[in-house]
């Protein structure tokens, strides 16, 4: 799986409006039950990192780490982005298996 293929379907899936980008409308939709996977990019702040996967373990939603800022802002075409919440569960959960192949590839490698 290439990270082009998942930047594509993130796109997408913002073309879907099935996102929320930005820390405090994505903990909004956390807090409401909204949202079904955060991804957080790998450039972000160790404050930012920790607020978010703080409250997504206290409302057990996933999250995972993916990406830089620009290339998340470049795949939904926004500025930079270092949080992205997607709100639809069939996206969250395909995104989720996209991303866990491209780490498992990565690390054997």
């Amino acid at each position: 799986m290439t990270k082009d293929k998942i930047f594509n379907f993130i796109g997408l899936a913002m073309r879907a409006r099935k996102l929320t980008t930005g820390e405090e409308l994505v903990i909004n939709e956390i807090r409401k039950n909204k949202v079904r996977l955060v991804i957080v990019s790998s450039d972000a702040s160790a404050n930012t990192k920790k607020n978010i996967t703080n409250k997504c373990h206290s409302y057990r939603v996933k999250c995972v780490e993916f990406g830089t800022r620009y290339e998340l802002g470049y795949a939904i075409g926004k500025d930079e982005r270092v949080i992205i919440g997607v709100t639809d569960t069939g996206f969250a959960k395909k995104l989720e298996t996209m991303i866990r192949e491209c780490n498992e590839e990565r690390t054997y490698e």
